[in-house]
Protein backbone atom coordinates (compact mmCIF):
# COMPACT_ATOMS: atom_id res chain seq x y z
CA UNK A 1 0.00 0.00 0.00
CA UNK A 2 1.13 3.42 -1.55
CA UNK A 3 2.03 6.03 1.24
CA UNK A 4 -1.30 8.56 1.28
CA UNK A 5 0.87 11.68 0.57
CA UNK A 6 3.96 12.53 -0.64
CA UNK A 7 6.65 12.57 2.85
CA UNK A 8 9.79 14.75 3.16
CA UNK A 9 12.08 12.27 4.06
CA UNK A 10 16.06 12.48 4.59
CA UNK A 11 18.32 9.01 3.50
CA UNK A 12 21.31 8.65 5.69
CA UNK A 13 23.46 6.30 3.53
CA UNK A 14 26.19 4.38 5.35
CA UNK A 15 29.63 5.84 4.55
CA UNK A 16 31.23 2.75 4.23
CA UNK A 17 29.19 1.10 2.08
CA UNK A 18 30.45 2.79 -0.96
CA UNK A 19 33.10 0.74 -1.23
CA UNK A 20 31.22 -2.53 -0.82
CA UNK A 21 29.20 -4.94 -2.21
CA UNK A 22 25.86 -3.06 -0.82
CA UNK A 23 27.25 0.41 -2.18
CA UNK A 24 24.26 0.58 -4.54
CA UNK A 25 21.82 0.13 -1.98
CA UNK A 26 21.55 3.47 -0.91
CA UNK A 27 21.22 5.08 -4.29
CA UNK A 28 18.77 2.84 -5.25
CA UNK A 29 16.93 3.46 -1.98
CA UNK A 30 16.37 6.95 -2.93
CA UNK A 31 15.59 6.60 -6.27
CA UNK A 32 13.11 4.30 -5.21
CA UNK A 33 11.62 6.43 -2.54
CA UNK A 34 11.73 9.22 -5.16
CA UNK A 35 9.48 7.74 -7.59
CA UNK A 36 7.44 6.57 -5.39
CA UNK A 37 6.46 9.95 -5.16
CA UNK A 38 8.24 11.13 -1.69
CA UNK A 39 10.64 14.17 -1.33
CA UNK A 40 13.86 12.71 -0.51
CA UNK A 41 17.21 14.64 0.79
CA UNK A 42 20.10 12.24 0.10
CA UNK A 43 22.73 12.32 2.97
CA UNK A 44 26.12 11.06 2.28
CA UNK A 45 29.19 12.36 3.99
CA UNK A 46 32.77 10.80 4.20
CA UNK A 47 32.81 9.39 7.68
CA UNK A 48 29.92 8.36 10.54
CA UNK A 49 30.81 12.02 12.36
CA UNK A 50 29.89 14.46 9.34
CA UNK A 51 27.42 11.74 8.79
CA UNK A 52 25.59 12.03 12.09
CA UNK A 53 25.87 16.30 12.21
CA UNK A 54 24.61 16.81 8.45
CA UNK A 55 21.41 13.94 9.95
CA UNK A 56 20.67 16.03 12.87
CA UNK A 57 20.79 19.05 10.72
CA UNK A 58 18.12 17.46 8.59
CA UNK A 59 15.75 16.32 11.61
CA UNK A 60 15.96 20.18 12.70
CA UNK A 61 14.45 20.68 9.25
CA UNK A 62 10.44 19.59 8.79
CA UNK A 63 11.10 15.94 8.37
CA UNK A 64 8.51 13.81 8.21
CA UNK A 65 11.05 10.99 8.61
CA UNK A 66 14.92 10.05 8.83
CA UNK A 67 15.81 6.61 6.90
CA UNK A 68 19.23 4.99 7.73
CA UNK A 69 20.54 2.51 4.94
CA UNK A 70 22.47 -0.01 6.23
CA UNK A 71 23.13 -2.61 9.20
CA UNK A 72 23.10 -1.64 12.90
CA UNK A 73 25.95 0.44 12.99
CA UNK A 74 23.84 3.28 10.71
CA UNK A 75 20.61 1.67 12.79
CA UNK A 76 22.33 3.55 15.80
CA UNK A 77 23.57 6.36 14.60
CA UNK A 78 19.63 6.87 13.71
CA UNK A 79 18.80 5.96 17.05
CA UNK A 80 21.07 8.76 18.56
CA UNK A 81 19.38 11.44 16.07
CA UNK A 82 15.91 10.81 16.78
CA UNK A 83 15.32 9.40 20.43
CA UNK A 84 13.09 11.63 22.50
CA UNK A 85 11.68 13.27 19.65
CA UNK A 86 8.96 13.25 17.41
CA UNK A 87 10.73 12.35 13.62
CA UNK A 88 10.14 8.67 12.97
CA UNK A 89 13.16 6.08 12.23
CA UNK A 90 13.23 4.28 9.19
CA UNK A 91 16.22 1.46 8.50
CA UNK A 92 16.59 -0.04 5.04
CA UNK A 93 19.59 -3.15 6.33
CA UNK A 94 22.11 -3.78 4.24
CA UNK A 95 24.69 -4.33 7.01
CA UNK A 96 25.95 -7.76 8.28
CA UNK A 97 24.12 -7.73 11.83
CA UNK A 98 20.66 -6.11 11.10
CA UNK A 99 19.21 -7.16 14.24
CA UNK A 100 17.45 -3.70 15.22
CA UNK A 101 15.74 -4.47 11.70
CA UNK A 102 15.17 -7.81 12.50
CA UNK A 103 13.63 -6.61 16.20
CA UNK A 104 11.44 -4.48 14.12
CA UNK A 105 9.96 -7.31 11.66
CA UNK A 106 11.92 -5.34 8.58
CA UNK A 107 12.74 -7.75 5.81
CA UNK A 108 16.49 -8.53 5.77
CA UNK A 109 18.54 -9.18 2.95
CA UNK A 110 15.76 -8.15 0.57
CA UNK A 111 16.32 -4.17 0.07
CA UNK A 112 13.00 -3.75 -2.58
CA UNK A 113 11.14 -5.63 0.09
CA UNK A 114 12.53 -3.23 3.10
CA UNK A 115 11.51 -0.14 0.79
CA UNK A 116 7.84 -1.94 0.08
CA UNK A 117 8.07 -1.82 4.24
CA UNK A 118 8.93 1.41 4.51
CA UNK A 119 6.58 3.44 2.32
CA UNK A 120 3.33 1.18 3.87
CA UNK A 121 4.52 2.60 6.82
CA UNK A 122 4.31 6.24 6.15
CA UNK A 123 0.81 5.65 5.43
CA UNK A 124 0.28 4.66 9.25
CA UNK A 125 1.33 6.51 12.48
CA UNK A 126 4.52 5.55 13.72
CA UNK A 127 4.76 2.56 15.96
CA UNK A 128 6.46 4.23 19.46
CA UNK A 129 8.62 1.73 20.71
CA UNK A 130 11.54 2.30 24.24
CA UNK A 131 14.79 3.07 23.24
CA UNK A 132 17.47 2.45 26.14
CA UNK A 133 20.53 5.35 27.49
CA UNK A 134 23.62 4.56 28.65
CA UNK A 135 25.80 6.66 30.03
CA UNK A 136 29.43 6.10 32.16
CA UNK A 137 32.31 7.84 33.24
CA UNK A 138 35.98 8.57 31.96
CA UNK A 139 38.36 6.03 32.71
CA UNK A 140 42.19 6.82 31.84
CA UNK A 141 42.34 7.81 27.91
CA UNK A 142 38.74 7.07 27.67
CA UNK A 143 36.23 10.23 27.90
CA UNK A 144 32.88 10.20 29.57
CA UNK A 145 29.98 9.59 27.37
CA UNK A 146 26.12 8.98 26.80
CA UNK A 147 24.77 7.27 23.85
CA UNK A 148 21.33 5.70 22.79
CA UNK A 149 20.83 2.38 21.89
CA UNK A 150 17.74 0.65 20.73
CA UNK A 151 18.53 -3.00 20.32
CA UNK A 152 21.56 -4.48 23.17
CA UNK A 153 23.96 -3.65 24.90
CA UNK A 154 26.70 -6.75 25.60
CA UNK A 155 29.62 -6.44 28.39
CA UNK A 156 31.41 -9.54 28.08
CA UNK A 157 33.46 -12.49 25.62
CA UNK A 158 31.58 -10.99 22.38
CA UNK A 159 33.01 -7.60 23.32
CA UNK A 160 36.22 -9.67 22.72
CA UNK A 161 35.54 -11.02 19.78
CA UNK A 162 34.05 -7.70 18.22
CA UNK A 163 36.77 -5.59 18.89
CA UNK A 164 39.43 -8.29 17.46
CA UNK A 165 36.74 -8.12 13.98
CA UNK A 166 36.81 -4.87 14.14
CA UNK A 167 40.60 -5.19 13.82
CA UNK A 168 40.59 -7.21 11.19
CA UNK A 169 41.40 -5.83 7.59
CA UNK A 170 40.98 -9.62 6.25
CA UNK A 171 38.48 -10.96 5.31
CA UNK A 172 35.90 -8.74 4.90
CA UNK A 173 32.22 -9.61 5.83
CA UNK A 174 30.69 -11.77 8.22
CA UNK A 175 33.51 -14.34 8.16
CA UNK A 176 35.81 -12.69 10.05
CA UNK A 177 33.62 -12.62 13.32
CA UNK A 178 33.69 -16.25 12.93
CA UNK A 179 37.67 -16.37 12.65
CA UNK A 180 37.71 -14.00 16.20
CA UNK A 181 35.30 -15.83 17.60
CA UNK A 182 37.43 -18.97 17.11
CA UNK A 183 40.74 -17.10 18.06
CA UNK A 184 38.66 -15.80 21.58
CA UNK A 185 37.03 -18.91 22.64
CA UNK A 186 40.61 -20.11 23.32
CA UNK A 187 41.39 -17.10 25.00
CA UNK A 188 37.86 -17.29 27.10
CA UNK A 189 37.44 -16.71 30.55
CA UNK A 190 35.45 -15.84 33.38
CA UNK A 191 35.04 -12.33 34.55
CA UNK A 192 33.62 -10.99 37.94
CA UNK A 193 30.96 -8.79 38.00
CA UNK A 194 28.88 -6.13 40.50
CA UNK A 195 25.63 -5.76 38.72
CA UNK A 196 22.97 -3.74 40.49
CA UNK A 197 19.07 -4.36 38.84
CA UNK A 198 16.70 -2.10 39.63
CA UNK A 199 18.60 -1.29 43.03
CA UNK A 200 19.18 -5.31 43.81
CA UNK A 201 22.86 -5.82 44.03
CA UNK A 202 23.98 -9.43 42.23
CA UNK A 203 27.63 -10.39 42.47
CA UNK A 204 28.43 -12.79 39.95
CA UNK A 205 30.83 -14.29 37.91
CA UNK A 206 29.78 -14.55 34.32
CA UNK A 207 31.15 -14.92 30.14
CA UNK A 208 28.94 -12.81 29.24
CA UNK A 209 26.00 -10.03 30.57
CA UNK A 210 23.84 -8.45 27.93
CA UNK A 211 21.25 -5.79 28.39
CA UNK A 212 18.38 -6.16 26.08
CA UNK A 213 15.55 -4.64 24.35
CA UNK A 214 15.52 -6.16 21.29
CA UNK A 215 15.70 -10.29 20.80
CA UNK A 216 19.03 -10.54 19.15
CA UNK A 217 22.42 -9.74 19.07
CA UNK A 218 25.49 -10.54 16.60
CA UNK A 219 23.13 -11.22 13.21
CA UNK A 220 20.57 -13.39 14.68
CA UNK A 221 21.91 -14.71 18.07
CA UNK A 222 18.29 -14.75 20.13
CA UNK A 223 19.75 -14.15 23.31
CA UNK A 224 16.86 -12.91 25.31
CA UNK A 225 14.10 -14.48 22.88
CA UNK A 226 11.18 -13.13 24.34
CA UNK A 227 12.00 -9.62 24.62
CA UNK A 228 9.48 -6.85 22.94
CA UNK A 229 10.97 -2.96 22.26
CA UNK A 230 7.74 -1.71 24.01
CA UNK A 231 7.35 -2.81 27.43
CA UNK A 232 9.18 -0.64 29.25
CA UNK A 233 11.09 -3.45 30.54
CA UNK A 234 14.94 -4.85 29.43
CA UNK A 235 15.87 -8.54 29.48
CA UNK A 236 19.12 -8.72 31.24
CA UNK A 237 21.11 -11.83 29.71
CA UNK A 238 23.72 -13.59 32.01
CA UNK A 239 25.81 -16.48 31.03
CA UNK A 240 27.47 -17.84 34.00
CA UNK A 241 30.98 -19.70 33.83
CA UNK A 242 31.32 -23.19 31.42
CA UNK A 243 33.99 -25.10 30.09
CA UNK A 244 34.58 -24.19 25.95
CA UNK A 245 33.17 -27.81 25.29
CA UNK A 246 30.19 -26.90 26.72
CA UNK A 247 30.07 -23.11 25.12
CA UNK A 248 30.52 -24.57 22.01
CA UNK A 249 27.76 -26.87 22.39
CA UNK A 250 25.48 -24.36 23.42
CA UNK A 251 26.08 -21.57 21.27
CA UNK A 252 24.01 -23.11 17.97
CA UNK A 253 21.70 -23.16 20.41
CA UNK A 254 21.45 -19.49 20.48
CA UNK A 255 20.14 -18.78 16.94
CA UNK A 256 16.79 -20.70 17.85
CA UNK A 257 16.75 -19.11 21.19
CA UNK A 258 16.43 -22.73 23.08
CA UNK A 259 19.33 -21.89 25.05
CA UNK A 260 17.34 -20.09 27.47
CA UNK A 261 16.73 -23.38 29.49
CA UNK A 262 20.34 -24.37 29.78
CA UNK A 263 21.19 -23.95 33.96
CA UNK A 264 24.37 -21.59 32.85
CA UNK A 265 21.70 -19.00 31.75
CA UNK A 266 19.84 -16.33 33.67
CA UNK A 267 17.03 -13.69 32.20
CA UNK A 268 16.31 -10.92 34.55
CA UNK A 269 12.92 -8.28 34.21
CA UNK A 270 14.46 -5.05 34.85
CA UNK A 271 14.22 -0.92 34.31
CA UNK A 272 18.00 0.22 35.34
CA UNK A 273 21.17 -1.92 35.49
CA UNK A 274 24.42 -0.78 36.03
CA UNK A 275 27.63 -3.36 34.74
CA UNK A 276 30.59 -3.21 36.66
CA UNK A 277 33.56 -5.13 35.52
CA UNK A 278 37.70 -4.35 35.51
CA UNK A 279 39.08 -4.14 31.64
CA UNK A 280 36.04 -4.32 29.60
CA UNK A 281 34.15 -1.63 27.75
CA UNK A 282 30.61 -2.18 26.84
CA UNK A 283 29.21 -2.29 22.81
CA UNK A 284 25.78 -1.93 21.88
CA UNK A 285 23.92 -2.21 18.44
CA UNK A 286 27.44 -3.45 17.45
CA UNK A 287 28.72 -0.40 18.20
CA UNK A 288 31.75 0.41 20.69
CA UNK A 289 30.61 2.87 23.79
CA UNK A 290 32.21 3.01 26.52
CA UNK A 291 34.45 1.94 29.53
CA UNK A 292 32.78 0.00 32.32
CA UNK A 293 31.02 0.74 34.95
CA UNK A 294 28.39 1.84 32.83
CA UNK A 295 24.68 2.87 33.93
CA UNK A 296 21.43 1.47 31.55
CA UNK A 297 18.03 2.65 31.77
CA UNK A 298 15.34 1.81 29.67
CA UNK A 299 12.95 5.05 28.45
CA UNK A 300 9.50 3.83 27.22
CA UNK A 301 8.31 5.34 24.29
CA UNK A 302 11.01 7.41 23.65
CA UNK A 303 11.77 6.28 19.88
CA UNK A 304 9.48 6.71 16.92
CA UNK A 305 9.44 3.81 14.08
CA UNK A 306 8.20 3.48 10.84
CA UNK A 307 7.59 -0.27 10.67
Amino acid sequence: MPATKPQRLAVAINPSASFGATREVGPAVVQTLRALGHEVTSLVEPDFESLLSSARAAVRGRLDGLVVVGGDGMANLGVNVVAGGRVPLGIIPSGTGNDMARALGIPVGDAEAAIRALDAALARPPREIDAARARWDAAGAEPAGERWFGCALSAGFDVFVNERANGMRHPKGPSRYVIALGIELLRMRPRHYRLEIDGEVVETDALLVAVSNGVSIGGGMRITPDAELDDGMFDVFIVTPLSRLAFARIYPSVFAGTHVTDPHVTIRRARRVRIETEGIVGYADGERFGPLPMDVEVVPGALRVLA
